[in-house]
């Protein structure tokens, strides 16, 4: 039992599993994934960059999904491969706090919100496209936010290391989290993370039904084109990006909102490597599957 933060060093992952075979598979697993993540956002990356037929307001914005998507997986996926290959469980104090600081949801929401906004423009106000998202506001935009996201980060961050830790350091997770974070305080004080974390999902949920009017919109004037490529063409641009949110969305959901009665280790952890790991992945393929310009 340790009496407050300041004689915690370190803090204590949650082990894949207790044999070494099975330590062996889970790097193996796990680097299979972060490889394929890195592949994926490098190509996207590296495509949008030397392409000039990509130098849009679409495609910028897919850049910077692409570049936190690298962020987000390399802040927790190599610690965990590391402690896997050398058969340790243990973080450092301010490893855990900088994988908290760099986890950047609040970015990925609002990036993928302004991805939103911007099929909502080209398909329902094509007229307006280019002086609603000229090349300084879409800076804007993109900067907005990142800021948001390392604002909203940092506080949260702040908030959860000022609090009293005295239950231990034992985190049930493979990499540091607030909610676990919050188990081991023995103050009341964690009210005001909670209140944080319950404003972070009033912003989640007013980005979720902005970009849910956003659909409904493109959906109405795209059944109105009359040609049936004109509808493809539409569409194929639209699906890619709703399958990205509609990830992304239903795994953080699972994660943060299951009942408490659902508190399997496994399947905390089966939750968390879905929505931590599968969006980064994934979200390259998805969105150039369907892509013509991108193919």
């Amino acid at each position: 039992q340790m009496s407050n933060n300041s004689s915690i060093t370190q803090f204590l992952l949650l082990p894949f599993a207790d044999t070494w075979e099975l330590q062996l598979l889970h790097f193996w697993l796990f680097l299979g994934i972060y490889l394929a993540a890195l592949l994926g956002n490098g190509l996207i990356i590296t495509t949008i960059a030397c392409d000039q037929h990509l130098h849009t307001p679409m495609y910028f914005f897919l850049l910077n999904l692409a570049l936190l998507g690298l962020c987000s997986i390399s802040n927790t996926v190599p610690k965990s491969m590391a402690n896997s290959l050398w058969d340790s469980t243990a973080i450092s104090y301010t490893g855990c706090a900088t994988q908290l600081f760099v986890l950047l949801a609040s970015t990925e929401y609002s990036l993928l919100t302004i991805m939103s906004y911007d099929r909502y423009v080209a398909i329902c106000k094509p007229l307006h496209y280019g002086t609603l998202l000229g090349s300084r506001a879409c800076v804007h935009m993109a900067a907005a936010a990142w800021a948001t996201g390392f604002l909203h980060a940092l506080l949260h961050t702040a908030n959860t290391f000022s609090l009293p830790l005295c239950k231990g350091n034992a985190l049930d997770q493979f990499f540091c989290e607030i909610p676990q974070i919050l188990k081991l305080s023995c103050s009341d004080t964690y009210l005001r993370e909670a209140e944080l974390l319950v404003a972070g999902v009033y912003l989640t949920f007013g980005c979720f039904v902005f970009i849910l009017f956003s659909f409904v919109q493109i959906f109405k004037t795209v059944l109105r084109i009359p040609s049936e490529q004109g509808q493809h063409k539409a569409f194929s641009t639209c699906f890619p990006h709703l399958a990205v949110v509609s990830l992304f969305i239903s795994t953080a959901m699972f994660a943060y909102l299951k009942a408490p009665s659902i508190t399997s280790p496994w399947l905390e952890l089966v939750v968390s490597v879905l929505y931590s790991m599968v969006p980064p992945a994934v979200n390259p393929l998805i969105y150039s599957m369907r892509n013509h310009e991108f193919k």
